[in-house]
């Protein structure tokens, strides 16, 4: 179905039904059998013009298949895209129809019940148990190095500045001007990786978590899938939901699983981590660097 999960329920009956069409309506689900995709993300108008029909012929052709209408039709569509099964393009085209619709209503709660539904999926696969192992790893480490590269950048980048407020050797990579693999060159098996990728999956994380693996490193991987092949390679593996109505991958998640698990780290480490980060926000008051209430 080129990329779409809608049911071929639809689309069997469409091509079951074709031989009954009129000529017109051949021609418009022969276009929507070539192209369910764009079904999810185009008007009536816009089919037709696609199909060099009447938009009239379009609404017939939904008729015949057992719809009350085009819209009725292109529910299915919408829904799949709407749960993160299409292409990013057509998903930023499936929000600009919202937008001409003006349904931004729908897309807000369709927003929110996707962050909340992407924290319970995650959280409901993890055990606690399985955030302590990693956890105890990490901490016992000589050295970790957090690794997201494009949206997931930032996520690692935060988790390093959080856990370096109460302990050493965090770093966040790739480093500026270097690359995930050099900046790995000297780790060994007493160090550990937090890899962190979702499709569609970034070459250098791949390929760095594969030279970790290589060098004896533990991995804490962090993707979308247990197929994830940094999943597959990894000593503690996290599969997160990202599913979201815009276009790119959903953070939210991945931001909740990383605080938890610094959370962990926290929890399983000596009695001096607490103090240093106390000692850590104490010295940034005495700097200045908190703005003071009152003025």
């Amino acid at each position: 179905m080129n990329g779409t999960n809608v049911s071929n329920t639809i689309l069997e009956r469409l091509a079951g039904e074709l031989t009954e069409l009129t000529p017109e309506a051949r021609k418009a689900a022969t276009y929507v059998l070539e192209n369910p995709r764009d079904v999810g993300v185009s008007t009536v108008r816009e089919i037709a013009q696609a199909a060099n029909v009447k938009p009239n012929t379009v609404v017939r052709m939904a008729r015949q298949v057992g719809f009350e209408g085009y819209e009725d039709f292109r529910a299915p569509f919408r829904d799949a895209i709407r749960q993160g099964a299409a292409d990013f393009p057509d998903r930023a085209r499936w929000l600009q129809d919202i937008r001409k619709t003006g349904d931004l209503g729908g897309l807000y709660a369709d927003m929110v019940q996707g962050a909340l539904r992407n924290i319970e999926e995650t959280f409901g696969n993890i055990s606690a148990d399985d955030l302590k192992a990693a956890a105890e790893d990490i901490w016992t480490s000589d050295s970790v190095f957090t690794l997201g590269v494009g949206v997931n950048n930032s996520s690692a980048s935060n988790f390093t500045y959080l856990a370096s407020t109460g302990m050493t050797r965090f770093y966040a990579i790739p480093k500026a001007g270097s690359n995930p693999i050099d900046d790995l060159a000297w780790a060994d098996k007493n160090d550990v990786l937090i890899a962190i990728t979702c499709r569609p999956y970034r070459t250098e994380v791949v390929e760095a978590v594969q030279t970790a693996r290589a060098q004896g490193m533990k991995i804490v991987a962090i993707s979308d899938s247990p197929a994830s092949p940094i999943i597959q390679s990894a000593t503690h593996g996290f599969v997160i939901s990202c599913d979201t109505p815009q276009f790119f991958p959903s953070s939210v998640s991945t931001v909740a699983l990383l605080e938890t698990l610094l959370s962990f780290v926290i929890a399983v480490a000596s009695d001096e981590i607490p103090k240093r980060v106390a000692t850590f926000h104490k010295r940034r008051h005495a700097l200045g660097l908190y703005h003071a209430e009152g003025k």
